[in-house]
């Protein structure tokens, strides 16, 4: 028994076996073009008419045809596979996916490298060596490290390239992007000052990520410069729950309440606006609010919720456009890019009446240097 040909499709697999693979000639056959013309179509390569390569793109799509990528990637040297984990979260794999900004960075990056012929390797947080090292990543995306981490120190060993934020700065085969927290903190606070505060707090998480390093002695230098006390309380843990319990200890500790909460632990604006109403303060008349976050609920909150945004889209941008330099292009050097962050000023921030609305959104400029 022969196999059966659907109308314009690949050979009817026999009951219980797969499919075969449709073949570059399969689609030449059936697209009536040789397959030197079907080949140049897909690969955007040769002089060929707009109507022939439409022709040749269509009926590979419809006959389902995919190219041998194993060949392919034997011909370049390269799986076009990069793996991703995120540091910062090594006690807990995969719930970095419940933070908005490690998703909209992980979608960012996923979509980034795929646009450039790549697939991501998602790596739980914490991966031990051996769950990694027989896979054939060209790099390894480490997001937010935590200092000394392991995983860093493994890839570099293996002379995988690395690209993680300015931690990794100076190490063999590894490459940066990263945000100027100092100009971010002291832009948010300046903010503060602006309004009339004089007794800014910070919530920031216990973390050794070198963002949030950067964020605590920001901050301690800002308030030193001015004159100000350091009023600071740590989350011990990720999640809405661990850093609301830290925003109402930064809201009831000592005896002069705040006037100015910069909540940089990750939380739903809403109920950072709720812990503040339930302990007594007035957002904005009581109390300026502003809060590192990626989550769109801060437009619609009562007031809409000030926030800083790291523009997870545009870092995930600049190091897969690093990556694909130093991979394809034989970019030797290590280094970075600097990606400007974003303060969006909004009610929850503005005391002074003459800071509102047009006025408040001006003080939103870019937050740290142009990328480098």
């Amino acid at each position: 028994m022969t196999e059966a040909s659907g109308p314009g499709g690949p050979p009817s697999p026999q009951a219980g076996r797969p499919a075969p693979r449709v073949r570059l000639v399969d689609v030449a056959r059936e697209a009536g073009l040789s397959k030197t013309t079907v080949s140049a179509a897909l690969n955007d390569t040769g002089r060929l008419s707009p109507e022939v390569r439409e022709r040749a793109r269509e009926t590979a799509r419809r006959m389902g045809y995919r190219p041998n990528a194993t060949a392919r990637h034997l011909r370049a040297g390269r799986a076009r596979l990069i793996g991703y984990v995120v540091g910062e979260l090594a006690d807990a794999p995969w719930t970095f996916l419940e933070s908005p900004y490690f998703a909209r960075l992980t979608g960012a990056t996923a979509a980034s490298a795929l646009g450039r012929g790549y697939a991501m390797v998602l790596l739980p947080a914490g991966s031990l060596q051996s769950e990694w090292a027989a896979l054939p990543l060209d790099a390894v995306v480490v997001a937010d490290p935590v200092a000394d981490d392991r995983i860093v120190e493994d890839l570099v060993a293996a002379r995988i390239p690395v690209f993680s934020d300015r931690s990794v700065e100076g190490l063999p085969e590894a490459h940066w992007v990263d945000v100027d927290a100092t100009a971010a903190v002291h832009r948010t606070l300046d903010h503060f000052a602006a309004q009339g505060a004089r007794r800014p707090a910070l919530v920031v998480p216990d973390s050794t990520t070198r963002f949030h390093r950067e964020v605590f002695a920001a901050h301690h230098d800002w308030c030193a410069a001015h004159g100000l006390p350091e009023l600071s309380v740590r989350a011990a843990e990720p999640g809405n729950g661990p850093v609301v319990r830290a925003v109402e200890a930064a809201l009831t500790a000592g005896p002069e309440r705040p006037d100015a909460l910069f909540v940089v632990a990750e939380a739903s604006p809403p109920l950072l606006l709720d812990a503040a109403r339930r302990h007594g303060y007035d957002v904005p008349g009581d109390l300026l609010l502003a809060c590192v976050s990626e989550d769109e609920t801060a437009l619609h909150t009562q007031p809409p919720v000030t926030t800083l945004s790291l523009r997870p889209d545009a870092v995930a941008e600049a190091g897969i456009e690093l990556l694909v330099a130093v991979l394809e292009h034989g970019q030797r050097e290590t280094g970075g890019v600097l990606v400007p962050v974003r303060l969006d000023v909004r009610a929850s921030s503005v005391r002074n009446p003459g800071t509102s609305g047009a006025a408040a959104r001006s003080q939103s400029p870019n937050t740290s240097a142009p990328p480098t």
